[in-house]
């Protein structure tokens, strides 16, 4: 009998000692909620991954209508992870708080009406600590995947500014030319009138010395 209790304790100590791993699939339909609780303590460490299960090949990409709205919140509704219209992920976190830690994933609407199958991985304490490593390097992809936005952006902007300056010395150079050419007109312009006003004043003193007038 003492043996029994025994085992028993132990059994139970073992049980509550253990970390906590939390990996099904469920099926959620079209416009639908469903939300899954995890009791973890106070600091420790938690990772997840989720994916919308393929109903066609690998190979082939998933129908439009598979999307998923997946938000991970704390036991004071806290928001630790968001994701909208996506079809996989990961979330990472170490709880401030001991609790019961929600995970809810939405299948967004669509018609006609069709049944998303979510597998979902959910791990916390001893068990996270492989994917975290995988959550991190995950995060360093992302940051480089940004940074190399962030870059292309800079380089973009770069040739549009070397662009502008180059147009702008264009216009510059074509506004000089004009103001050459346009001095030169106005030179010539100058000397025509001058010519004109000339030949009138020597055509009208000869008029009038040929009228004996002066």
């Amino acid at each position: 009998m003492d043996l029994l209790c025994w085992s028993s304790v132990c059994l139970l100590i073992l049980t509550f000692l253990s970390p906590k791993t939390l990996s099904m699939r469920y099926e959620v339909h079209s416009g639908q909620m469903k939300c899954i609780s995890e009791d973890i303590h106070a600091k420790s460490m938690s990772v997840g991954k989720y994916f919308i299960v393929n109903p066609n090949d690998e190979h082939h990409p998933l129908p439009d209508s598979h999307k998923i709205i997946v938000q991970v919140m704390s036991p004071q509704g806290t928001m630790l992870h968001e994701a909208d219209n996506t079809e996989s992920g990961q979330f990472s976190f170490t709880a401030s708080e001991t609790g019961s830690y929600l995970a809810c994933i939405t299948a967004v609407g669509h018609k006609p009406e069709t049944t998303l199958t979510i597998d979902l991985d959910w791990r916390s304490g001893v068990h996270s600590h492989d994917w975290s490593k995988v959550v991190k390097k995950s995060q360093v992809e992302m940051m480089e995947s940004s940074v190399k936005s962030l870059l292309d952006t800079i380089v973009s902007i770069h040739e549009e500014m070397y662009y502008l300056h180059e147009r702008g010395e264009e216009m510059h150079e074509l506004n000089r030319s004009t103001n050459s050419k346009m001095a030169l007109l106005s030179f010539l312009s100058l000397g025509v009138c001058l010519s004109v006003a000339g030949f009138q004043f020597w055509h009208l003193k000869s008029f009038f010395e040929k009228k004996k007038l002066i």
